[in-house]
């Protein structure tokens, strides 16, 4: 027998067999006075409604999905251990369950109600998904069908092999018992022919979910044939009870061991299962018709007692000694089985029938308080004002949160909600820098972060990518083309000029598509921002929010706010872009002085940039790496790091460069000597004695543009050398340019980053985000008339959801209502 009732706090004795014969002599014997008699009636009544009333309850917790510690048998074992076959014996009658295969796809449940009256059997099935059963089917064939279509229907519906999901029938019959059993899929070692791989283990995960919630009772099913020793599920029903508390074991088929036993020790070993099952353990041995031959009902029953006289009888005469009677017979025969199940599920009624009470009290409470709320909002879709408050409230504290994500709060948890550096770049859809060949991984790259720190790190990352782009190589054509072109202008500084018009251009290409990604990917992370603010404001609500500012069922609203805050977001990112544009433009533009300051020109003389002094601790981000040193990043490339020291200069310079620097800073001499080669003529010249070369150049072209005469021919003459220099041959003045260009570059780059991009972004992101988000998404939604604004509200999708949900709810009250009722006159008679 299980463990469960022999090792429960109410220990049970086991019948002696005496006693068991005098009580059902006694029950069918005509009562001796009145007064038993009533007794006996009313305890009938007592045990008929406390189990109509867990039926109820228990129809009530599968529609619903209620979760209720309702005392339940639930039948397990393998595909051909019999369980089909004992849950026709305690109906009475047979529906060909084992045509359908019904415990191989779907759980079944059985509710079992004896009815005196109902001399032939009364089966309805629960409706999917509603607390109601449908019309009585009488015909054993009409069940089985019944029970195939809706699998299959439901299987398909779910795109599965098997379903967790039951198929409720009742069935009222004069000859069952008052009993509910759960027919679980019989486990199978191997799928069958067009089912997935793993469907023995669904089926195996399905029946011990069934199976584990402690207020369950195990009936285990399990073939004579097999040997406890190499029992192939007993192992799986040890991982749900390990010590058989609530664990009944049925040892089917028992007619089939029976010629094995000669003599009496024979029998009581087997039946003792002692070595397996421990001492205290006691299976019941049942066998059960063969014939599966079309016969009455009635017959059918008959069948089922002949064979509980014929294993008693064999026992008895066929076995030398007999067997212990006092000891095992309480446990033969399928009659036995079921007076304890029957009997052991009332006790179990009874003893939950508090704990069952004080549970449907809690929760026709929480039941009614949601019902309520959801009145509360259908009664509000008619107050516009209360509804303008509501929505307001819910759009400030949305703006609230985005601020306190950008500030830097941490919640929701960011292991959960944030998001890497790789995971940002692919749901952006910008996976790379433009024009960046190398993999930018900046600091804490591998951290799972949102709001303002995401921020920050895109920002670190917009600035490495920026500083890993050298100045690309030019051709000696185009150096030709701009250098002979200013020098056709006349001055003493085109080289100079030429050099700061080809790092003009190269900035212009290289930098404006890393603009537009930075805008896009820092955009991204802010458009992130409202689903977690939306969480932010489902778990801070207090209770008064969450009665007078609760927006949930509204999802027209829900879904206006959304596309207005993304609406918002995408205007700050083009904002954003035409601003960096602008400071492109400007710093690249041929009247900016960024290539001609005295220090930075001053810096080219002395081949050291003073920036990568004075600026220094403004060009480095900094950015503390919070990443894993144990694989995360060992080491940075060097091109992704914004300038310190000499790093920004263009990677490449050498000392070839340092020498080509100091060629530029010669000018031209006023009157080239014919003498010389026309490459010293233009490149031979003396030192200025004191000043800035290019200074001195200037004022001099200045004084020449108001020289006439002969003078401006003499000028134009002089100029006109550089005409005649020979680029292709002439390789120092084209390194001299493309180093003189490549630094040009850099300082541009510098200047862009450093003063200009980096504090533009975050004014044009961040600060409207914090100042007015709020006044933004409030005029848009709310600064209009009352019939566009009820428009987000009266929507079909969004009262529809509400009247919807409170239809269920008010059908879950009422079922739960009724059963207090009913449990609360069981506590009564109690």
């Amino acid at each position: 027998m299980a463990a469960n009732v022999l090792t429960t706090n109410t220990p049970i004795k086991t019948p002696n067999p005496k006693n068991h014969s005098n009580s059902s002599a006694r029950r069918v014997a005509p009562p001796s006075n009145t007064t038993n008699a009533d007794s006996s009636s009313s305890s009938a009544t007592d045990l008929k409604s406390r189990f109509e009333a867990y039926n109820r309850l228990q129809a009530a917790a599968f529609a619903f999905g209620e979760k209720l510690p309702i005392p339940e048998i639930v039948a397990i074992g393998g595909q051909s251990d019999g369980k089909s076959s004992l849950l026709e014996a305690l109906l009475g009658f047979r529906f060909n369950v084992r045509e359908v295969e019904m415990g191989t796809r779907r759980p079944l449940v059985l509710q079992m109600v004896h009815d005196p009256s109902s001399l032939e059997p009364r089966c309805r099935f629960q409706d999917e998904d509603s607390e109601e059963y449908g019309g009585s089917v009488v015909s054993g064939t009409a069940i089985a069908d019944l029970i195939r279509s809706r699998t299959e229907a439901h299987l398909r519906k779910m795109n599965a092999a098997v379903s967790s999901k039951p198929i409720v029938m009742r069935a009222e019959y004069a000859h069952c018992p008052n009993l509910t059993i759960i027919d679980t899929p019989g486990f199978v070692l191997k799928a069958k022919k067009g089912e997935p791989e793993n469907t023995p283990d669904e089926i195996l995960s399905m029946v011990k979910a069934l199976a584990s919630p402690p207020h369950r009772l195990l009936l285990f099913l399990q073939q004579s044939s097999v040997e406890w020793c190499s029992s192939l599920w007993l192992d799986s029903i040890r991982e749900i009870d390990p010590t058989f508390k609530r664990t009944i074991i049925v040892v089917s088929k028992f007619d089939n061991r029976l010629k094995e036993f000669n003599e009496s020790w024979e029998v009581d070993r087997y039946l003792s299962a002692s070595g397996y099952l421990g001492d205290n353990i006691h299976p019941f041995f049942v066998a059960l018709p063969k014939d599966r031959g079309t016969v009455t009902n009635e017959e059918f029953r008959r069948q089922i007692s002949q064979v509980d006289i014929d294993i008693l009888h064999h026992l008895r005469q066929n076995v030398k000694g007999g067997f212990n009677e006092e000891k095992f017979e309480p446990f033969i025969g399928f009659g036995s089985l079921r007076k304890f199940l029957e009997c052991e599920l009332q006790k179990r009624y009874k003893e939950a029938a508090p704990a069952t009470l004080a549970l449907l009290e809690q929760r026709c409470s929480e039941v009614s308080s949601e019902l309520g709320r959801i009145e509360y909002k259908l009664q509000a879709t008619s107050d516009i004002s209360h509804l303008r408050k509501s929505a307001m409230l819910h759009t400030a504290s949305i703006c609230t949160h985005v601020g306190a994500l950008i500030d830097g709060a941490a919640d929701p948890a960011p292991e959960q909600w944030g998001k890497s550096s790789v995971e940002e770049q692919q749901e952006s859809g910008f996976g790379s820098w433009p024009g960046v060949n190398t993999a930018v991984k900046p600091p804490n790259c591998n951290l799972r972060l949102y709001g303002g720190a995401a921020f920050e790190r895109v920002m670190h990352e917009f600035r490495c990518a920026t500083y890993s782009i050298e100045c690309p190589p030019v051709s000696r054509e185009k150096v030709a083309n701009i250098l002979l072109a200013h020098a056709g202008r006349g001055g003493g500084g085109g080289v100079v000029e030429a050099a700061a018009e080809i790092a003009r251009a190269a900035a212009r290409a290289w930098f404006a598509p890393i603009l537009d990604t930075a805008c896009e990917r820092l955009a991204f992370v802010l458009r992130c921002l409202f689903e977690l603010a939306a969480e932010r404001n489902r778990n801070h609500d207090s209770d008064y929010w969450k009665k007078n500012g609760d927006m949930d069922g509204y999802i027209g609203f829900h879904a206006a706010l959304r596309r207005s805050y993304h609406s918002f977001v995408n205007d700050l990112s083009k904002h954003c872009k035409q601003l960096v544009r602008h400071h492109l433009d400007s710093v690249t533009s041929p009247y900016s002085q960024v290539c001609y300051e005295p220090d930075f020109m001053g810096g080219i003389r002395s081949g050291s940039s003073p920036y990568s002094t004075s600026n220094q601790l403004q060009s480095i981000s900094y950015f503390l790496d919070l990443s894993d040193p144990g694989g995360v990043q060992e080491e940075m490339d060097q091109e992704n790091v914004p300038p310190k020291n000499l790093q920004n200069k263009t990677p490449g310079k050498k000392m070839e460069s340092m020498e080509a620097l100091k060629e530029s800073q010669m000018t031209i001499p006023e009157t080239p000597s014919p003498d010389l080669p026309i490459d010293a003529a233009v490149l031979g010249v003396r030192k200025k004695e004191n000043g800035n070369c290019l200074d001195v150049g200037g004022r001099k072209r200045q004084a020449r543009t108001v020289n006439t005469g002969r003078n401006s021919d003499a000028i134009r003459n002089q100029n006109s050398g550089l005409l005649f220099v020979d680029i292709a041959k002439s390789g120092s003045s084209y390194i001299d340019i493309c180093s003189l260009a490549a630094q040009h570059f850099a300082r541009i780059r510098e200047v862009l980053i450093e003063r200009s991009v980096s504090s533009a972004l975050n004014s044009g992101f961040l600060t409207p985000c914090r100042e007015r988000l709020i006044v933004a998404l409030g005029l848009e939604l709310f600064a209009v008339t009352d019939e566009k604004f009820m428009d987000m509200f009266v929507a079909p999708s969004a009262i529809d959801v509400l009247q919807s949900e409170r239809l269920s709810l008010q059908k879950r009250e009422k079922i739960l209502r009724t059963c207090l009722n009913e449990f609360k006159n069981i506590a009564r008679a109690l």
